[in-house]
């Protein structure tokens, strides 16, 4: 039987792959699973490999970090050479959400005429300043079979003329919060967290924010750092903020309000246990409002737009930017609706194998 080549490279799309994978398994479908090597960093990728139960990737690109042309190239070049090596028996190639390793992976799928897999297809934030936009646009105009986590996702793809493979199956990070969160939850271990620059783990001792920030917009721009610093001093209890290797380099230069602790990454299961004690949760992460909603926490985002629009109905999610008072100003607004589900009922990923074996006929 032919094989489903799956690509990823960085974290989300690891806790993606680990549920969909599973699905594949136990659907009969074989897989090849390939790291493009986008993050390398140990924290931010071995890690997440060990503890989802990913297999080890049949090969590792190693494209490590460069410049977004830079980075591109390498992982279309590679990916295109493994194709070629391996055309006979490729089905089609899966590729994740919206990074350049999505983009590059199904640009060379593409140019073979091998059919491309879009998990977490039709997303926009109609921002084209955003790396992330121009991938998943390009992505789905070159896919084959484009999986929506809601039926926004559809009613995007179909304005933009794409209607055919198109199947709303919900959301896969709903399946791996189900999951993992119950595993986390069964480890029975008390959360302990590792200050950044050393120090002895600490657990937390009484209401808590989650801070993350990583998106360029953000991490490059000190004055926008400064301001979501300041903004998220004024919750009144501690901010827990894991700090993303993109960060490092940039925190001498930043002041850092008292209440807000600086920690090392924290492995998927060591996140959603934060998450579940987190009073708050204020990000620029698309992936982290939904794993909020569906833990029903209250959830900023330091962007002025999210792909995840149903998630603001209510207040549940709060579009701020990286603007002090307005942070402040959500910090002090409470969602104001019950909580309702969204995106699918936590088994997208057995709906994906189901119709990949339909589609292609295994």
């Amino acid at each position: 039987m032919k094989e489903i080549i799956t690509l990823v490279g960085a974290r989300p799309q690891f806790v993606k792959a680990s549920v969909v994978s599973r699905a594949l398994r136990d659907a009969g479908i074989p897989e090849v699973l390939v790291h493009s090597g986008q993050h390398y960093d140990a924290a931010m990728s071995a890690v997440f490999f060990e503890e989802l139960g990913l297999p080890e990737p049949a090969l590792n690109f190693e494209a490590g970090s460069g410049s977004h042309g830079a980075q591109t190239a390498a992982i279309l070049a590679k990916t295109e050479e493994l194709l070629l090596s391996r055309r006979d028996r490729t089905l089609a190639l899966m590729v994740y959400g919206d990074t350049n390793s999505t983009l590059a992976g199904a640009l060379a799928a593409a140019k073979l005429h091998i059919p491309v897999i879009h998990v977490e297809a039709g997303l926009r934030s109609f921002n084209r300043q955003m790396p992330e936009e121009v991938n998943r646009v390009l992505t789905d105009q070159l896919s084959s079979l484009l999986f929506c986590s809601s039926e926004t996702g559809a009613a995007h793809l179909r304005a933009e003329g794409i209607s055919a493979g198109v199947h709303i199956t919900g959301d896969v990070m709903h399946d791996a919060v189900r999951i993992f969160s119950g595993l986390a939850t069964e480890k029975g271990e008390a959360l302990r967290l590792v200050p950044l620059n050393g120090g002895a783990p600490f657990t937390l001792s009484g209401p808590a924010a989650l801070l993350t920030v990583h998106r360029p917009s953000n991490t490059d721009d000190p004055a926008n750092m400064a301001a979501i610093l300041e903004g998220a001093a004024d919750f009144s209890g501690e901010v827990i903020w894991p700090v993303h290797p993109r960060n490092h380099d940039r925190l001498s230069g930043m002041r850092i309000p008292p209440n807000i602790r600086l920690v090392k990454p924290l492995p998927y299961l060591s996140l959603l246990q934060l998450l579940a004690q987190a009073a708050l949760v204020l990000t620029d992460s698309g992936g982290l409002q939904k794993e909020a909603y569906w833990l029903k926490k209250a959830c900023i985002t330091l962007r002025l737009e999210t792909e995840w629009v149903e998630t603001l109905e209510g207040g549940w999610n709060q579009l701020t930017g990286p603007d002090a008072a307005a942070i402040r100003q959500a910090i002090s607004n409470p969602p104001a609706t019950p909580w309702q589900p969204l995106y699918g009922d936590g088994y997208a990923s057995q709906h994906i194998a189901a119709i990949i074996k339909a589609h292609f006929g295994l």
